[in-house]
């Protein structure tokens, strides 16, 4: 069977995540793609998107959060990681191992100089240092594979929007594997671009396959992939609404005392609310009140808890002790 292959042009993560659902669903082809994004967070299909980053620092950084269609941890990207992509279709799923496609992109780093491996889970390494992530997603008889490659990532920005306290979540979502990472540029014997990286690797991986083309997406498959971007993959709803029911608990330290917060959230939205210790009755039943049914969601609340005149009293404080 011919496999199509793209080297996706693209940076905004939601076209490229939108972009492997389509082509897994609406075509029959085998296909292999190399893509990267510009700064984001992609979480697993699921997992709790709140619990699994660091919400400060990804909203003073404006860097978008996105959801992937396969399950496995949250991953950073932006342009010095390159993800890949094969979409396969088989007879019989059990076929399909992490190991059938991770295998030539190792062989293609060993080319390079550089000796990467597989310690049999759904990573690969170097020196006992992750340098990809690896999921998959099965639709019918096809079988989506992804990974990311760090090749020239900014592995501070990776690690302070992924830093995050478990402690304030309750869920039996799936959580990240903290691992210690780094880059492939830091072991090449000689420096290359991750331009020259990504068309490396695009040309290696494409030739394994005795019959494959160079596909060009069309103005058709454009126009699809755009509308499931905007429909789905850019909202709230499958972002952070799609995450599994969890409690959300946090302490407060005013002048005045401890304040406890506790949350119920389901489908994204505040279904049960307490906030009890060193503050006023009527305040604390008036912010609960205003929270139930809410989104939980920065501006939302922001919003919610600014159009109370009492939460004043408070200032920002209880805004950031709710996430």
């Amino acid at each position: 069977m011919t496999t199509l292959c793209i080297n996706q042009p693209n940076t905004d993560p939601y076209f490229n995540l939108a972009a492997e659902e389509y082509f897994l669903k609406n075509f029959q082809e085998d296909f292999f793609m190399l893509w990267r994004s510009q700064p984001s967070v992609v979480v697993g299909k699921h997992q709790n998107a709140l619990a699994e980053i660091n919400h400060e620092f990804v909203r003073e950084n404006q860097i978008p959060v996105a959801r992937r269609l396969s399950g496995g941890g949250t991953v950073f990207h932006d342009p010095g990681n390159v993800n890949f992509t094969f979409i396969r279709n088989v007879t019989n799923i059990s076929e399909v191992n992490f190991k059938v496609f991770t295998v030539p992109v190792v062989e293609t780093l060993k080319k390079l100089g550089v000796e990467a491996y597989t310690t049999g889970r759904n990573d690969l390494l170097i020196d006992g240092k992750k340098i990809s992530g690896n999921a998959e997603n099965v639709h019918r008889n096809r079988v989506l594979h992804h990974g990311t490659l760090l090749f020239d990532s900014r592995l501070e920005a990776l690690k302070g929007a992924l830093k995050v306290d478990l402690s304030k979540f309750e869920d039996k979502a799936v959580q990240s594997n903290r691992s210690e990472v780094t880059n492939i540029a830091n072991y090449l014997p000689k420096p290359i671009s991750v331009a020259e990286f990504t068309n490396f690797l695009f040309g290696e991986i494409s030739q394994n396959y005795t019959e494959f083309q160079v596909y060009e997406p069309t103005a058709a498959d454009i126009t699809a992939i755009e509308k499931l971007s905007i429909e789905k993959y850019q909202t709230w709803d499958w972002i952070f609404g799609y995450s599994p029911r969890y409690r959300f608990t946090n302490k407060l330290e005013t002048k005045n005392g401890q304040i406890q917060i506790s949350l119920l959230v389901e489908k994204g939205h505040i279904a049960e609310a307490s906030i009890s210790g060193a503050i006023l009755p009527e305040l604390s039943q008036k912010i609960t009140e205003m929270l139930l049914g809410c989104r939980h969601d920065y501006e939302v609340v922001k919003s919610a808890l600014l159009s109370q005149n009492e939460y004043r009293l408070l200032g920002d404080e209880i805004l950031q002790a709710i996430f």
